[in-house]
């Protein structure tokens, strides 16, 4: 690397306004490949669409939203056992309004991720016997206002089932969450005598009918998918329905639920196989896991320096990150993965400092009964937090020190994150001259606290109260 220091004076000049450009350029690109996420958790479309402009002003690039069939019934769960790809009906709005919500966040330049579900269609055992999709009253349902769901059509032809019992496997409950066939082939069952949740074949019938589904979608606008329950879908039916076409400028990625990385038996059972035979994101469970660790009474964040450097965190183009997703606080067999309140706030502040993964921000209608994650997108730590995370976007990482208690890392030369997960204060001193450095710039702390860092020589002490994180920005 050419040193300017060494350089006469016109040289110098010259060369400085070229780095100066170099790196206006380079905050535009990081800012162009920005991607804070909003999981709108069992939000209304209705709701989403009246809360554009707000979204878009707090920095979010895409939202994740309910999903989008025909589903009945005002349980949060109910939304994920569709009965009938054909029509987008249920409590949180129709088609109809679905396709406003998309033309709302699309004209203010945001994403809409459609949440779709492929592995199974909704457990009606209660109501009949049959497997036909839909069933017989909501087909009578269809021809007694026909005029209305035809306006609210997908695809086909609605005045007959589009499934029947050929469409799915075997009625056997999953019994060995470990036995990869089973989690792949039977039913999600609940236990009691349940009949559990028809699965569906890996069949070309069914095939087509997804995949016109979702090429649906993406007429409508959307431009992603998150796949629920992809960890129970062969990876063969996976493959055949999102082709190339279908993927073409949209963001795939799966949830698969496992309890940490690489040596985890879910991770090297599912989720690894899942990235070696697609091309898909995926939810990194593993960093969301060596983070809790991180957290937990005796941890060290130290092992958050580079959690993917011993397969505890995926590739950062591959990762969706999160603090939590709707089942840790809403399904009780996942609340162990709660984090403390404030601990979630610094865990936050790490996704969304660090270099690599989509952040992905979770706010609900209180449908747990914590009340802790009600509007929790308009927070203004939370906006503080996206707004760094847009603005060092592209940048590279270098973790300056770390501890038991605190890490702290640079972003580029434009951002600097603290994060003290202890009782008492922490100073960390760093040597800079390693170091990319603005000197003499101010950085100011983005989570309101305004606290403000000045490097003015090649040594720097960084005071990290207890229990904060620092976002500082140039």
């Amino acid at each position: 690397m050419l040193s300017v220091s060494k350089m006469s004076a016109p040289f110098r000049t010259g060369a400085l306004r070229l780095c100066q450009v170099l790196l206006l350029a380079g905050a535009i690109a990081g800012n162009a490949h920005a991607d804070a996420v909003l999981h709108a958790f069992n939000w209304r479309y209705a709701d989403v669409e009246a809360r554009a402009a707000t979204i878009q002003a707090a920095g979010y690039k895409a939202v994740l939203v309910a999903p989008a069939y025909k589903s009945a019934g005002s349980q949060w769960w109910a939304r994920y056992q569709p009965q009938d790809y054909r029509v987008v009906h249920h409590p949180l709005g129709d088609t109809a309004a679905f396709k406003r919500m998309v033309s709302a966040l699309s004209a203010r330049g945001v994403h809409v991720y459609a949440d779709v579900l492929m592995n199974h269609m909704a457990n009606e055992s209660a109501q009949r016997s049959d497997l036909n999709y839909p069933g017989t009253s909501i087909l009578n349902t269809y021809n007694g206002n026909t005029a209305y769901y035809n306006s609210i059509r997908l695809f086909g032809n609605i005045g007959f089932n589009f499934l029947s019992a050929n469409d799915f496997g075997e009625a056997r409950c999953i019994s060995d969450y470990n036995d990869v066939w089973q989690v792949q082939n039977w039913r999600l069952c609940g236990g009691g005598g349940d009949a559990g949740l028809p699965d569906l074949k890996n069949a070309a019938y069914v095939i087509s009918q997804q995949q016109e589904y979702l090429r649906q979608l993406k007429l409508i606008g959307v431009k992603g998918f998150r796949i629920d329950a992809a960890k129970h879908m062969p990876l063969s039916h996976l493959n055949a329905v999102l082709t190339a076409d279908i993927k073409s400028g949209v963001y795939v990625f799966g949830e698969i639920i496992t309890g940490g990385g690489a040596g985890n038996l879910e991770y090297d059972r599912f989720l690894q196989p899942y990235l070696q035979n697609t091309n898909h994101a995926a939810y990194d469970f593993p960093l969301q896991t060596s983070i809790r660790n991180a957290f937990s009474i005796g941890g060290s964040m130290s092992t958050l320096v580079d959690p993917g450097a011993f397969g505890q965190a995926l590739a950062g183009s591959r990762a969706l990150t999160f603090t939590l997703t709707h089942d840790i606080p809403n399904n009780s067999g996942f609340r162990y993965a709660l984090m403390d309140p404030t601990d979630e706030t610094l865990a936050y502040a790490y996704i969304f400092g660090r270099n690599g993964g989509k952040p992905m921000v979770y706010s609900d209608n209180n449908e747990s009964g914590d009340n802790r994650w009600v509007n929790a997108y308009s927070r203004n730590d939370i906006k503080g937090m996206i707004r760094f995370h847009n603005a060092v976007q592209g940048n590279d990482m270098q973790v300056l020190s770390h501890g038991s208690c605190h890490i702290v890392f640079r972003r580029g030369n434009l951002g600097i994150v603290g994060i003290n997960k202890c009782g008492s204060t922490v100073n960390a001193s760093v040597n800079m001259n390693n170091s990319v450095r603005w000197w003499y710039a101010n950085y100011t702390d983005t989570l309101g606290s305004g606290n403000v860092v000045n490097l003015g020589n090649a040594n720097y002490t960084f005071n990290l109260p207890a229990r904060t994180a620092r976002m500082w920005l140039r």
